[in-house]
């Protein structure tokens, strides 16, 4: 059932979707972009309350919306090893088997491909952990650290513009490296680790905070960034990057004694700054 639902996405125009719909978001059109977002907060539940900048109004793209900073203290960051780094609902997590990452029902994909092909970057996660969030329209966008970590290496991968909800994740074989993808590589407490930013049909763009905007163009090959003699430092829970229009976050971690939140399930909901995961030994 989930392929069939997903076979449209195979021919529709996603690029020319995904171009408008950021073109749209970022225009700075008065009263219309005002009545977007209101409209918006109304249809997908969005609770503004917690957000620094209440008032619709005072947005003046879809964009600056879209990535709302929220009140100070909102998400309160625990006393954990690794902390959800997003708002949004667990797609998938576990254990790496091998080099294998688990999708969904009959669907995997493994770490080299999701990392852009090099299995030299794939080999420190073999039989690694890794945990896969969903982030829906309504949820907060900005991405934050779910650890400590020291960058080393960026790549902009090219790809597909699937759309990453649930039914597609069970409907597109090797969904998470189809699609285009932001790798960003660190080096952390207990050795390298890595999250990917997920692109999907109409995410306009992905930035993080060293860089800005990585896919201003999509010129169809790999970009990478080496950052070996700069030293750009991010804390558990500072703001690492931005969806401008959502998707999924993956985090992958090398060979440990790792031990998840008992409380995690699939399509559970989670938020920025709980417990996610904490080292036994």
């Amino acid at each position: 059932m989930s392929r069939l639902a997903v076979l449209p996405q195979y021919v529709y125009p996603k690029r020319l979707l995904t171009n408008f719909a950021g073109w749209v978001a970022g225009k700075e059109r008065g009263r219309i972009t005002t009545r977007l977002i209101r409209n918006f907060i109304r249809d997908y539940g969005v609770d503004m309350d917690e957000a620094l900048e209440s008032d619709p109004a005072a947005y003046k793209t879809f964009n600056a919306f879209f990535t709302r900073a929220l009140k100070p203290g909102a998400r309160p960051i625990a006393n954990a090893d690794l902390v959800c780094p997003v708002d949004g609902a667990i797609s998938q997590f576990g254990r790496i088997n091998t080099h294998t990452i688990f999708q969904a029902k009959g669907h995997e994909y493994t770490t080299q491909a999701l990392l852009g092909g090099d299995p030299a970057l794939a080999d420190p996660f073999v039989d690694g952990s890794f945990a896969t969030i969903y982030l829906s329209p309504k949820d907060y966008h900005r991405i934050h650290m779910p650890c400590d970590g020291r960058l080393v290496r960026m790549i902009h991968v090219p790809g597909e513009l699937f759309s990453v909800n649930p039914v597609t994740a069970q409907g597109v074989p090797g969904l998470w490296a189809r699609n285009e993808r932001v790798v960003c590589l660190f080096e952390g407490p207990r050795g390298p680790w890595s999250l990917v930013l997920v692109g999907a049909t109409i995410v306009g763009s992905m930035q993080t905070v060293w860089h800005g905007v990585v896919n201003t163009t999509r010129p169809g090959k790999i970009r990478e960034w080496r950052y070996d003699d700069q030293r750009i430092e991010l804390k558990k829970g500072e703001e690492m990057g931005r969806f401008l229009l959502g998707s999924t976050v993956i985090m992958i971690f090398p060979k440990d004694d790792l031990a998840f939140n008992p409380a995690w399930a699939p399509a559970k909901s989670v938020r920025l700054g709980e417990e996610m995961a904490n080292y036994r030994g």
